[in-house]
């Protein structure tokens, strides 16, 4: 069963998914930042890189887009050419070129985003793909003969040179719901086009829905047995629209409207404060430690308070298995994106790594962000990718600790304690005072003022000036304050 529970607030709009009663999607969207995924523009290239087989161009936003030669190639373009790396990018592409195209991954840190010339216009149960030649079935649908059945259908309702995807949502409905689809989608096509000749690049020409509207389109099914909101305006545009499209589907839509916060009524802040967390529990008392760089994270799981009842195998298959489950939420959860790399407990049998291997397979099918798992490397660490298109959950929500500058260590007490002596030894000579005052951390100073004041005493001793300290929790451990007193 799943649930799907937004939050609307003046500049931010927030979207959990739920499945058996469990947190598994997280989005937010916030009004002062433009999200960029599925945005058309017309753009105007600006460097072309044959070095790289790419090029960057200007699409009106702060940093400029990165398009690469298998991007820039549409489909039935340099036919005779075997492999990619014949064509060079300058055969296609030169400076100041104008060019359509679509955002198809947001920007990370100090890259801009990436964009594709292979436009793609999602509908309610096709995507519509003005410039392939295919039809594709949604792997969700697992049904061989429904599949044979949508596979027909796109084939006899598209036209020559243009590709069509079928949506899971589209699993058993009637030919004529997908014509009008269908209809719909090649419509917006031709507006697209028709605008993209009368503008000056760079301009934004096609801007995906908002949150709670692709929401709508992308989830909302017979699946969905609850769709609570908690803003009253919203609520009824929703509404107007699934009347539209999916009458059947309008008692699936609920106004909440009671005084607690809508999350916390259905226990979905504390999930979203634990998947900010380093360190995953298990029920079973193991755990998983989650460490991401821009490009990997990699993943160790660990037995921690779990000892089993009988031998070490089972305890350590038992310790896997619920790891693996848990570890393909949490990739959904953090929409976390690139290499992954999972260490899990040794197994010795390989019977029970090919379980590991199966579980973690079957979980990750319920995933609609395409993964990979390539499997076992000869160090026993599993190897897989996670399709990355925006910023994850972290990156979002949490900022770089200023003191630590992200990499979740500070200097310990003993450091600043040795700092802070060899500052007071500057001042052994000066006259014009004869007491320091020493303001930090309480945890810095009882390790400077040491046992019984020992440290304190000896240090006196050796500056021959009086020493007061004042422990001031307020203070961070690496902020001290040291005052003069005559």
């Amino acid at each position: 069963m799943k649930k799907i529970v937004v939050h609307v607030a003046k500049n931010e709009t927030r979207a959990a998914l739920i499945e058996n009663e469990k947190l598994v999607e997280f989005y937010v969207e916030r009004s002062t930042e433009d999200q960029l995924v599925g945005n058309i523009y017309v753009g105007k290239v600006v460097n072309v890189l044959p070095g790289m087989q790419a090029a960057f161009v200007d699409i009106g936003i702060e940093k400029n887009a990165f398009l690469y030669i298998d991007d820039a190639i549409l489909p039935g373009e340099y036919e005779a050419c075997e492999k990619e790396w014949e064509t060079n990018i300058r055969e296609i592409l030169h400076e100041g070129q104008k060019i359509l195209v679509q955002v198809k991954k947001e920007a990370f840190g100090n890259k801009g985003p990436r964009v594709t010339t292979h436009v793609s216009l999602p509908g309610r149960y096709l995507v519509y793909l003005p410039m392939a030649n295919y039809v594709g079935i949604s792997r969700k649908i697992t049904s061989e003969t429904e599949r044979l059945r949508l596979k027909e259908i796109g084939e006899s309702i598209r036209e020559e040179k243009e590709g069509l995807i079928i949506r899971t949502v589209a699993e058993g409905i009637d030919t004529e719901y997908l014509k009008d689809d269908l209809k719909f989608l090649r419509t917006q096509w031709l507006k697209i086009q028709d605008k993209s000749k009368s503008v000056t690049a760079p301009s934004l020409i096609y801007q995906d829905l908002g949150l709670v509207q692709r929401l709508v389109r992308d989830f909302l099914s017979d699946e969905v047995k609850q769709f609570v909101i908690d803003d009253g305006p919203t609520f009824r545009r929703l509404k107007e629209a699934i009347q539209s499209f999916a009458p059947e589907l309008t008692e699936r839509l609920y106004l909440y409207t009671e005084k607690e916060y809508i999350f916390d009524a259905f226990h979905i802040q504390g999930e979203i404060e634990k998947a900010l967390k380093r360190k995953v529990w298990l029920k079973s008392g193991g755990y998983i430690v989650i460490d991401q760089t821009e490009a990997l994270t990699v993943i160790d799981v660990n037995t921690g308070k779990f000892t089993g009842h009988s031998h070490l195998e089972d305890t350590v298959l038992k310790t896997n298995i619920e790891a693996a489950i848990e570890i393909a939420r949490q990739l959904r959860l953090r929409d976390i994106g690139g290499i992954i790399i999972i260490d899990f407990i040794d197994m010795k049998e390989e019977s029970h790594r090919e379980k590991i291997l199966q579980v973690l397979q079957e979980e990750t099918k319920k995933d609609k962000t395409k993964t990979n798992i390539l499997g076992l490397t000869q160090l026993g660490l599993v190897e897989m990718t996670r399709k990355k298109i925006r910023q994850n959950l972290g990156s979002i929500l949490l900022k770089t600790c200023p003191f630590c500058d992200g990499t979740g260590r500070v200097v310990s007490e003993e450091v600043i304690k040795e700092k802070i002596e060899r500052e007071l030894k500057r001042y052994k000579e000066d006259s014009a005072f004869h007491t320091f005052l020493l303001e930090a951390h309480p945890n810095v100073i009882s390790v400077f003022v040491g046992s019984h004041q020992e440290n304190l005493d000896r240090l006196e001793q050796e500056l021959g000036k009086k020493i007061t300290v004042k422990g001031n929790p307020n203070f961070h451990y690496h902020q001290y304050q040291i005052h003069f007193l005559t």
